[in-house]
């Protein structure tokens, strides 16, 4: 089954979409930042990346164009409970920045899952 990175700084809610993704037969690896992830991405390579947009070190925007420059392959869903901040929209920005789906906290479950599943498949 696919291997997916998820980073996120809340291990609480990291713990609960790890579950989630285990529970649907993914392997699982985590990250508390951007800093953490990209290194473990250069280490071993995941099928798809699932990043917050705020986090201490380096955060999810950072992470996303990181990425891009170093995977441009690599397959992002970036999500946030910040919402717009300033007029604005971390979302879009991660979108124009390469993530190919956004989640708003809190997020369905199901609807999640599908698309995970698209985008592994």
């Amino acid at each position: 089954m696919a291997h997916i990175l998820l980073i996120d700084d809340d291990s609480k809610l990291r713990t609960l979409i790890r579950r989630i993704l285990e529970n649907a037969g993914y392997e699982v690896a985590e990250a508390a930042n951007g800093r953490i992830a990209l290194d473990m991405q250069r280490e071993n390579p995941a099928d798809l990346i699932i990043t917050d947009i705020f986090m201490p070190e380096k955060e999810g925007t950072e992470f996303i164009m990181d990425i891009g420059v170093e995977f441009p392959e690599a397959k992002v869903i970036a999500m946030s409970g910040g919402g717009n901040v300033a007029d604005v929209d971390f979302l879009k920005l991660a979108e124009n920045l390469g993530a190919l789906k956004t989640f708003q906290k809190p997020f369905d479950h199901e609807e999640f899952l599908a698309t995970v599943k698209e985008l592994v498949s």
